[in-house]
């Protein structure tokens, strides 16, 4: 879930012994806890959706996360709790099982106590900002030696991931909380041109083995070369 993947479990400030130790170490230790779990990547929420969860909307006996708010950050800096951006964003999401033990941890020493507590919080004890957190998420790319990733891009990795699972549009829409189909179906397609690309490359094997067998053995013909009917 925040990641996450990471897709991330991670806290996105820290504690007071994180403060005590430094921004650059809490971003450095965000981003190990990231690469680790792979939670965004596996659920596929959004940045407002993720912040916005608090302890009861995970229930990790039964693998699943409800969505029901999203933390929305106005132009003039003030944030708003408010339902997800449609009534599709309503919805439980299954956790991938590979990633409960991870949620768990975060939730055991991380998250706010209570069973209302927020999942995620800043530095300070508050509800993370995007600009914030960003900062954090660079320092932690960077230090992964990774460039160009931005945190929603973990959101299109799920659900490409998701759509490679052969998840009809419906389901895939249901998972990601869209209304309508289309961005299921530009996912889906995502999908179907990389199984051609992986199809495409098993082919260029066959046709080198082929190639590579003929050269050992050109008198060779059929499955039984040696026979003489």
């Amino acid at each position: 879930m925040a990641t996450g993947p990471i897709h991330m479990w991670a806290r996105v400030g820290g504690g007071s012994a994180e403060r005590a130790e430094g921004r650059s170490a809490g971003a450095a230790r965000a981003g190990k806890r990231a690469r680790r779990s792979g939670a965004q990547p596996g659920l596929g929420l959004r940045w407002g959706e993720l912040v916005g969860l608090h302890r009861r909307d995970i229930d990790l006996d039964h693998g699943a996360v409800r969505v029901r708010r999203a933390v929305a950050e106005l132009f003039n800096g003030q944030r708003e709790i408010k339902a997800p951006k449609s009534a599709a964003g309503k919805r439980t999401v299954s956790i991938p099982a590979a990633i409960i033990p991870d949620i768990r941890d975060h939730l055991e020493r991380y998250a706010e106590a209570g069973a209302d507590g927020r999942v995620f919080l800043g530095a300070k004890g508050a509800t993370p900002r995007r600009n914030h957190f960003n900062r954090l998420w660079r320092k932690a790319c960077s230090d992964a030696g990774i460039k160009g990733l931005h945190f929603h891009d973990l959101r299109h990795t799920g659900n490409t991931l998701a759509a490679s699972t052969g998840a009809s549009t419906r389901e895939l829409m249901a998972r990601m909380g869209h209304s309508t189909a289309r961005a299921a179906l530009i996912y889906q397609h995502a999908s179907a041109e990389r199984d051609r690309l992986i199809a495409d490359a098993l082919s260029a094997l066959v046709d080198k083995g082929r190639k590579t067998q003929k050269k050992q053995d050109p008198k060779r013909k059929g499955h039984a070369g040696d026979t003489t009917d």
